[in-house]
């Protein structure tokens, strides 16, 4: 079996290119610094960067969502390969093949954390409840709801 979990911060922004074939599908590459789970004796936190791949839907998702300082928990599986560069080295690989990714945070905990993205407007904050159990529905939400009473 080949499966891979990993949570981290995408170390920059995603790096989109479409492949020329019958569906032009977008393929997302980015690395992920994942924390390793125990620090050096100098006591600083160290980290693995970690190659990750998405593609089709998936690096849609990427190229729309996803920027640099952003938590992500990606699952996949690991994909190794090779190639000869143009100093004639052989230049071996490893790279996550993302099949689902998702956020690790909320938006708020993201800003807080420095990764200021331009945000959409918020919703006001729903009332205190009314002693019923139930909450007060601002009216400015209330043209939002899909049912009326």
């Amino acid at each position: 079996m080949n499966k891979v979990i990993l949570m981290g911060r995408l170390t920059r922004d995603p790096e989109i290119r479409y492949a020329n074939n019958e569906n032009t599908t977008c393929i997302a590459n980015y690395i992920l610094a994942v924390d390793r789970r125990f620090k050096r004796q100098g006591g600083e936190q160290t980290a693995d960067f970690i190659r990750c791949v998405a593609m089709g839907k998936g690096g849609e998702f990427a190229e729309k969502y996803l920027h640099q300082g952003i938590k992500i928990v990606v699952e996949g599986r690991i994909q190794t390969g090779s190639y000869t560069n143009k100093d004639g080295q052989k230049v071996y690989t490893t790279d996550v093949f993302v099949e689902s990714q998702e956020f690790a945070e909320s938006k708020l905990a993201s800003q807080q954390n420095g990764n200021n993205q331009p945000s959409a407007p918020s919703r006001p904050e729903p009332a205190q409840s009314a002693g019923d159990g139930f909450m007060n529905i601002p009216d400015a939400i209330d043209e939002e709801l899909p049912f009326k009473m």
